[in-house]
């Protein structure tokens, strides 16, 4: 008598991306990530990491008339906390568990700041928001996006924002 196996799925829940890193800049696209990356955590029972870069060459060069450099450093501070704060208290709404993490730097390029954020912080996803900018714009302002892509030592899920102009 021949005894016939039938294959079941396992019952342990795979921890595919048990931490995914979230990149919030304070843009609608990276609040569509944020959403994104909440859908995302809640099915698979992940942590997000909500990252926030605190960039202060730009803003010192738009900002150059403002007499206090200390002054800006700390808007830019305040800023990012509140920026995590409010995507903490997003999560925590959605049922998600979640750190927050400001990380300050004064030269070099955010996308190389998030792929290093995701190996140290032992994210196995990164969810980000891009505006899929091309051509010129992009050749301008650059793609924190497209650097982090390149960069990244895990998968990285580019949610761009829904045209609301159509």
């Amino acid at each position: 008598m021949h005894l016939i196996r039938r294959w079941t799925a396992p019952t342990r829940r795979i921890a595919m991306y048990s931490r995914i890193l979230v990149p919030l800049d304070g843009s609608d696209t990276a609040a569509s990530g944020l959403r994104e990356a909440l859908a995302l955590a809640r099915d698979l029972h992940a942590t997000l990491v909500l990252l926030h870069v605190v960039n202060e060459f730009p803003m010192l060069v738009e900002m150059a008339s403002v007499s206090s450099i200390a002054d800006i450093h700390e808007g830019l501070i305040k800023r990012g906390n509140e920026l995590l704060a409010k995507a903490s208290r997003d999560a925590t709404a959605a049922g998600v568990p979640c750190e927050t993490l400001l990380h300050e730097m004064a030269s070099g390029r955010v996308g190389d700041v998030i792929a290093e954020q995701a190996r140290v912080r032992d994210c196995r996803l990164i969810v980000m928001g891009t505006h899929g900018r091309r051509g010129v714009s992009r050749l301008v302002m650059g793609s924190d996006a497209e650097i982090t892509v390149r960069c990244a030592p895990v998968p990285v899920l580019l949610v761009r924002q829904q045209d609301t102009s159509a």
